[in-house]
């Protein structure tokens, strides 16, 4: 079985490495930078081929795009619309103590024939797959409730379906209805209080506030809750009433980009091996620890994951991650 993802806004994510705190104004000597493929369902894709699993990425590039050269340089399986401008360069800067600072470019607006050829390849690809993860931000310009448009077209496949996005896409989805809900949703703390209608600081002060949110998606429909939470691990928790916890092994970060979403395949890959909750959250972690640790936008490999060492825990209170972001 295979996972299908969906990139609407790609980039080519640049890494340049700082030898010092940021300080505006200064000039920095920096060491030397890094360019990856990167947009979350790409991010999600290489973790998962990295694994050796069946992975297809859809997303809106010219065939002499950059992002498509170093893909294929990767082996990665793609499905692309064409657009008629590159894909746009997001920028992080790291410090030598893990801080990072990003600056995304916008990307590019997606005509209607665009989108429409993208969900063709999503649906034509979902068939037979075992998940669709429909990932990132939206480019200008795009409905905002595009992301329920996809799954409803994607649930006839049988392929279950992953959604990571934020802001006003993530809002414009829950707000589309049950049928629009998607069976694994993977929101961090900061998305999460934007769905409860709170703030970040709330939802981290309050574990039952942050209980109580989870609780709302799964009765708007949503499956299954992967709740990320940074150095702090993750929760996990089920419409079947599952709930576990999880702590990460320690770890000196070195980059955050990207760490989502390697816990978003790493989720991904134990389903395909037929993983139970807990395994499934115990995957997640280690992915999302394992990329941490990477410099710049690198994803692991199996090799450099160590599930073992995240510790799982049944329930939520006592031995429950602090909600940290």
């Amino acid at each position: 079985m295979s996972i299908v993802t969906l990139t609407a806004n790609p980039s080519l994510d640049r890494t340049l490495s700082l030898p010092g705190p940021l300080e505006r104004g200064s000039v920095a000597r920096l060491a030397p930078s890094s360019t990856e493929p990167g947009g979350k369902g790409v991010n999600v894709s290489r973790a998962v081929a990295a694994a050796g699993a069946d992975v297809v990425s859809v997303l809106p590039a010219a065939d002499d795009d950059p992002i498509v050269r170093a893909l294929q340089q990767l082996g990665l399986r793609l499905a692309t619309a064409p657009i008629g401008q590159p894909v746009r360069t997001n920028y992080t800067l790291t410090e030598p103590d893990g801080t990072t600072t990003k600056l995304n470019e916008p990307g590019a607006p997606l005509d209607e024939a665009t989108r429409s050829a993208l969900a063709a390849a999503v649906a034509e690809h979902a068939a037979g797959a075992r998940w669709v993860a429909l990932c990132g931000s939206l480019p200008p310009g795009t409905p905002l409730d595009w992301y329920a448009d996809l799954v409803r077209a994607v649930r006839p496949t049988g392929a279950r379906i992953a959604v990571d996005t934020s802001e006003a896409p993530l809002l414009a989805l829950l707000a589309a209805g049950p049928d629009a809900a998607p069976d694994l949703l993977k929101p961090n703390t900061e998305e999460l209080a934007q769905l409860a209608g709170t703030t970040e600081a709330e939802v981290v002060a309050d574990p039952e506030a942050a209980l109580a949110a989870v609780a709302v998606l799964h009765e708007r429909g949503v499956r299954e809750v992967l709740l990320t939470l940074g150095a702090d691990g993750a929760l996990l928790s089920t419409a079947d009433g599952e709930l576990f916890s999880a702590r990460p092994p320690a770890i000196t970060v070195r980059s955050t980009v990207g760490a989502g979403d390697c816990s978003l395949a790493g989720y991904l890959l134990a389903d395909l091996d037929g993983g139970s909750a807990a395994d499934r959250l115990r995957s997640a972690v280690a992915y999302g620890a394992a990329s941490a640790s990477l410099p710049g936008s690198a994803v692991p490999t199996p090799a450099q994951v160590d599930g073992p060492a995240v510790r799982v825990t049944p329930g939520f209170a006592g031995s429950a991650p602090s909600l940290s972001h």
